[in-house]
Formats: C-alpha cells, structure tokens, sequence
C-alpha cells in the first residue's frame, strides 16, 4: 500500500509564501493522480488543487487559482503546493491525497492520505 508524508507547513504572515512537499513510497505513484486537500476544525475537507498522471494536467479551486501551483516529479515520488500571497483564510491542515483516477475534486474518490501538515497565517 502507498504511504504519503507531508512536509514544509508553518507559520507565515498574510502575502507571504510556503512551499509543500508530499513524498510518496509504495505504490506506482506515475500513475495516480495526485491532490492537495484541506480541513479546519468543524469542517468538510475542502479541495485545493490536483494533478493527473495523464500529460500532468492540473487543476485547482477558485480561492487559490493564480496563487497556488501544483507540480510532480515523478522521479522522485513527490508532490509538491506552492503557496504564494497566502491569507488568513487559507489557514488550515492540508492533506496530500493520491488515487488511481484521472483527477477529481471530491476527497472520497482518492484511496491514500497522508497525515497532514499546518499551515497558519496571520493577518
């Protein structure tokens, strides 16, 4: 089974910027699709952005397009979030999410999780 790690979370003031990484071992991690996610307290997992393993499309959620990239290395079995001009309202645990799918916005079509990275930012 694939087993996902984050890293790179902390704590940032508003418009500053965090890199992520999601290191990646089991599995065939070329070919699954790779997705941020995140969650605050009392609230559903919310999606941030996805990859495919298909010609590496990517996709993302209104609230971060323009700010936020998403890219993979498949060499390395790793995802990486960019995070740029961060807000206050994107403080939340994130969750990298791998699934043998094309790419997909909703957290119960991926099958591996990781345990999650926090990232706070102060206004």
């Amino acid at each position: 089974q694939m087993q996902l790690v984050e890293s790179g979370g902390g704590l940032v003031q508003a418009g500053g910027s965090l890199r992520l990484s999601c290191a990646a071992s089991g599995g065939t991690f070329s070919r699954r699709a790779m997705a941020w996610f995140r969650q605050t307290p009392g609230k559903e997992r919310e999606f941030v952005a996805a990859i495919s393993w298909i010609a590496g499309s990517t996709y993302y959620a209104a609230s971060v397009k323009d700010r936020f990239t998403i890219s993979r290395d498949n060499a390395k079995n790793t995802v990486y979030l960019q995070m740029n001009s961060l807000k206050p309202e994107d403080t939340a645990v994130y969750y990298c999410a791998a699934g043998r799918i094309y790419y997909s916005t909703r957290a119960d079509e991926y099958d591996y999780w990781g345990q999650g990275t926090q990232v706070t930012v102060s206004s």
